[in-house]
């Protein structure tokens, strides 16, 4: 069976095409959405999903969160005395993801969709597909956000072809893609976005209302990461209050005192203001380049977590003078576009055969050198061969010459981007080619980009004229490197010491307890310690009944204690 799967910054999901429609998989909770979440104990045992997440604040160097934010790069992040990978990181999430179904579906699970955002480049593709190779799974197609958004709201099914566009905010990233359906085929008009701003930067921006407001003790110079992530906590739980109610409060214990400070909804838009702003750009960008007005959509489609937020629907609806389609849950709708997907892929039988198209999310291009106003060289300018939002797979071809008299060689530096100066851009590769000698720009060299759906790109050059041709597959030597250590790598993942999946629900439950135990003072901090106490005596007992039980009755006692906007 093919699965589908959502991996996002803040919570994944896994779905598959069942009785005729796609259908989210619960897991070891019975939640269909899982946190992108991954802690280890003191034992070494390693946890993922809800049970990491409450450990959060109270074993924060043992614990890892968004770190789908920093896939396809080197960065590396610290969990006790060990040092993972992004993708490392992620495939544990998507391990967890296919323990879940296999355990629902009762049968094994091999294969997969995986969604990545629109706007992701090169590298950060090539590390999600490492990530589903490394927890076990063949990744059959990696499919852009926007447009598995748009098979869970039923484009496929749709006799009328009118484009609408898909505004997709996440945890970490946003996404904008126009959608167009035509003769049997689903076509992405653009694409356009940010891998930086999501519901994480509106968390930040209630941090720093709150390091503003309250008198913390902080040393700028070495800031506290516990501290840190309790106000980041605290902004998440305040944010997702908003979405009810236009006046919360934010609350933090720190030191042994309370703080506390009233948020009302027009405070935090007049904070959010930036973020609002780098919303309006991507959206005109992809309105743009698709030629279309935003009269000539026929729905505005919001996906993703984030656009619960009352600031974000009313900013959407502002911008195109309607309302927007919020029909499907926008945390479920991306995984069950995948399972439409992957439904595709197994050729279900009730469902009608569909393509699907998609662009070029960034201009492919290198790097030369042009004559300035008084005749001296500059270098260093991008010429794009493949522009942004090219529908792929394509082929383009541009000709280039030389600019010295008796140029031995032509040196391609390749790049990924928009920007004019080459060192604005992502440089992925490059290709030396010989040439024979000439007089400057008498000898030309014809270079052809092909760039396909799977990414992968392909650099002929060749010299009018001669048998000179050189070819390049671009790829990133780090990813290389990462490829060809993959079994050694999963092995080494494997030997991680996996918290049993029954006993998930309690580590979080534990946690939970745990945290709530830190956020409270006087009295209510005796009560909790002696709730935690009680749970963790039936633990010991390991009667599975009476610890179900017990697991139940401490949720409800935390649920009281905290209120009910507990999230």
């Amino acid at each position: 069976m093919i699965v589908g799967i959502d991996l996002g910054t803040t919570n994944s999901a896994i779905a598959c095409w069942k009785d005729g429609e796609p259908a989210l998989i619960p897991n070891a909770q019975g939640d269909v959405l899982t946190p992108s979440a991954v802690s280890f104990t003191e034992n070494g045992e390693l946890l993922v999903g809800l049970a990491a997440r409450e450990r959060q604040s109270t074993d924060p160097d043992r614990t890892a969160t968004v770190f789908k934010r920093y896939m396809g790069t080197d960065r590396r992040i610290t969990l006790g005395k060990k040092r993972y990978r992004p993708e490392e990181l992620s495939s544990l999430v998507l391990a967890s993801l296919k323990a879940d179904a296999e355990a629902y579906l009762g049968e094994e699970v091999s294969e997969a969709v995986i969604t990545v955002p629109a706007y992701f480049n090169d590298k950060q593709r090539r590390a999600t597909r490492v990530a589903g190779e490394l927890a076990g799974l063949t990744v059959k197609r990696l499919i852009n956000e926007p447009t598995a958004a748009a098979l869970s709201f039923g484009i496929h099914e749709r006799e009328l072809e009118e484009p609408f566009l898909v505004f997709d905010l996440g945890g970490g990233t946003f996404d904008v893609s126009l959608v167009e359906m035509f003769d049997g085929i689903i076509e992405v008009r653009a694409s356009a976005g940010d891998n930086q701003l999501g519901g994480e930067d509106f968390n930040e921006v209630l941090v720093a209302l709150m390091r503003k407001s309250f008198d913390l003790g902080e040393d700028p110079d070495q800031p506290d990461e516990a501290l840190s992530k309790l106000l980041r906590e605290a902004a998440e739980r305040a944010r997702r209050a908003l979405t009810n109610a236009n006046e919360v409060e934010m609350r933090v214990v720190w030191n042994g005192a309370e703080h506390t400070r009233a948020l009302r909804e027009a405070d935090f838009a007049e904070a959010a203001e930036p973020l609002i702003q780098r919303l309006r750009d991507p959206v005109l960008r992809s309105l743009r380049d698709s030629s279309l007005r935003a009269s000539e959509l026929a729905e505005i489609v919001l996906v993703g977590g984030s656009t619960r937020m009352p600031l974000v629907r009313k900013t959407v609806t502002k911008m195109f003078g309607r309302f927007p389609n919020a029909t499907i849950d926008p945390d479920h709708a991306i995984a069950l576009g995948a399972a439409v997907r992957a439904g595709f892929l197994e050729r279900q039988a009730d469902l009608s055969e569909v393509r699907l198209t998609d662009v070029c999310p960034f201009s492919l291009g290198v790097g030369v050198a042009e004559y300035d106003h008084r005749g001296g060289m500059r270098d260093g300018i991008f010429s794009p061969i493949i522009e942004r939002n090219t529908v792929i797979p394509a082929s383009r071809v541009e000709t280039y010459s030389t600019m010295q008299d008796n140029q031995e060689k032509i040196r391609l530096e390749i790049y990924q981007g928009e920007a004019r100066d080459v060192v604005d851009n992502v440089r992925i590769g490059q290709l030396e080619v010989p040439v024979p000698k000439g007089r400057a720009h008498e000898v030309a060299v014809d270079v052809r980009f092909t760039y396909d759906t799977s990414g992968l790109l392909e650099v002929d050059a060749n010299v009018p004229g001669t048998d000179i041709a050189r070819q390049a597959l671009i790829y990133d030597k780090s990813d290389d490197e990462l490829t060809t250590n993959l079994e050694s790598r999963r092995k080494q993942l494997a030997k991680l010491k996996v918290h049993p999946r029954d006993q998930a629900a309690n580590a979080a439950a534990l946690a939970r307890a745990k945290r709530c135990y830190e956020g409270q003072l006087g009295p209510m901090r005796d009560q909790v310690s002696q709730i935690i106490g009680a749970f963790e005596t039936v633990l010991a007992s390991q009667e599975e009944r009476q610890i179900d039980e017990a697991r139940e009755r401490l949720i409800e006692q935390l649920d009281q204690i905290e209120g009910e906007n507990y999230l």
